[in-house]
């Protein structure tokens, strides 16, 4: 885990997967999470997403009402949509909350929608976005 500066918030770069799963899955989930983990770090900000989520429509707009236009990744509509949201799965605490939404800033996973309106609440979620380059005030 990396400890993203000035919050204190944990942010995962590494994931372990489930030993019991067998072997072609596993690489499937490797080559997905890959995936993932390139398109996170080729974007200041990524939402993964799902069209009908109403917790992912609270994220988009807030990331948009901050001057944000982060990568929006919908799942229902990607070819790759329910290996992605695996991965997620295993990314969010563990498997113990919902895949989605999912934000990755500056190439980290940053969590979910608590996560996320926690930033913005005690007021680190601008200075991560900054850093990342996703804002330029």
């Amino acid at each position: 885990m990396q400890v993203a500066k000035k919050t204190g918030i944990q942010m995962a770069n590494t994931m372990t997967f489930n030993s019991k799963a067998s072997s072609s899955a596993s690489v499937n989930l490797e080559k997905t999470y890959e995936t993932v983990t390139k398109l996170a770090s080729s974007n200041a900000v990524v939402l993964f997403s799902m069209s009908g989520c109403c917790m992912c429509t609270v994220a988009k707009r807030l990331l948009f009402g901050l001057g944000v236009g982060p990568a929006v990744v919908e799942l229902d509509h990607h070819a790759a949509g329910p290996e992605i949201e695996a991965v997620l799965f295993q990314l969010s605490s563990n498997g113990q909350h919902q895949p989605v939404p999912a934000v990755f800033v500056g190439g980290k996973f940053l969590g979910g929608i608590e996560t996320l309106m926690g930033c913005h609440i005690n007021g680190t979620l601008v200075p991560l976005l900054k850093d990342a380059g996703a804002l330029w005030l």
